[in-house]
């Protein structure tokens, strides 16, 4: 049923990959931002805090630009239902949880496993987007990188070891985003501005109302953390959020994986530069490995 709503994807154009290189360092910078924000809000609020913003800002956008409300049928409000859950709601609080006991370099890195869960995903769901000998080949690869990525002491978490909690919470997060690019792709026709401001509507009505439960109302905090709050919101969160769905719903949910080739470089340079964060040798490890599993697999795409 799903697959007849979008046609096969097309070749990328200059805009896609200037879009991927914009989304590369957006979001590689919004770790270092996360862990910032951290220092004076609880993971809920600043998952709650960025979401409510963000949607807040689109919609004036849409708004100002009086786009056409979209008719709202009964499949595409699952859909957007659904993918509000999956690229907000939970992978914010998700990493905004487990940024307190990892570093900001690690979560970045993290989203660099998102092509492990897209390549499949795609291939049994997205028309023309199939999984080949050598895509199969840069997701071992890929895999290999992952596991280097998690590192020993992952069992822990079954006896409440909160790094390795942190790890695998950032770890669901990219399940979450691979989940969501495939369904933003096959969701029914509709405006791209429209169907960014409400997804980011229902990560708001899903983590304000959790905010005010477990968290309560915030209060005022130091200039530079309350900054990193209304910086989320805006830049990462909508302004972003509306070219990761032009890129998904134009060039395809693989595509979009190319983003994983700068966002751990960019998150680990702002987490050492600017942090401080100490980096070790198996992250090195792990990024090439995922590196080459990326390189591998989308070497088709360009012909290679």
């Amino acid at each position: 049923m799903a697959t007849t709503f979008q046609p096969p994807v097309s070749r990328p154009t200059s805009g896609n990959y200037a879009s991927i290189v914009a989304l590369g360092l957006i979001w590689g910078g919004t770790f270092m931002v996360v862990a910032i924000a951290l220092r004076g809000y609880g993971p809920v609020t600043v998952a709650a805090a960025r979401t409510a913003l963000g949607a807040v800002a689109l919609l004036v956008l849409v708004a100002a630009m009086r786009r056409p409300l979209p008719a709202m049928s009964a499949a595409l409000a699952g859909y957007v239902l659904v993918i509000g859950l999956l690229t907000t709601a939970m992978p914010f609080l998700l990493l905004s949880w487990g940024q307190q006991y990892v570093p900001s370099a690690f979560a970045g890195l993290s989203m660099a496993v998102l092509p492990l869960f897209v390549l499949p995903l795609a291939h049994v769901f997205v028309p023309g987007d199939r999984l080949t000998w050598r895509r199969a080949g840069g997701f071992a690869l890929g895999l290999a990188g992952a596991m280097v990525l998690i590192g020993p002491g992952i069992g822990a978490a079954g006896s409440g070891d909160l790094v390795a909690l942190g790890r695998l919470a950032c770890l669901g997060a990219t399940v979450c985003y691979a989940l969501g690019s495939i369904l933003t792709r096959l969701c029914p026709p509709i405006d791209g501005m429209w169907l960014s401001a409400a997804t980011l509507g229902v990560g708001s009505v899903v983590l304000v109302p959790a905010m005010l439960a477990f968290e309560g109302v915030p209060g005022a905090a130091a200039p530079g953390v309350m900054g990193a709050i209304v910086f989320l919101g805006l830049l990462p969160t909508a302004f972003a959020a509306l070219l990761r769905v032009q890129v998904i719903r134009s060039a395809g949910p693989s595509f979009m994986t190319l983003v994983n080739y700068q966002v751990p470089v960019w998150s680990m340079a702002f987490g050492a530069l600017v942090l401080g964060e100490a980096l070790p040798g198996r992250f090195y490890a792990a990024l090439a490995l995922i590196a080459c599993g990326l390189l591998v697999s989308q070497s088709e795409r360009r012909g290679a």
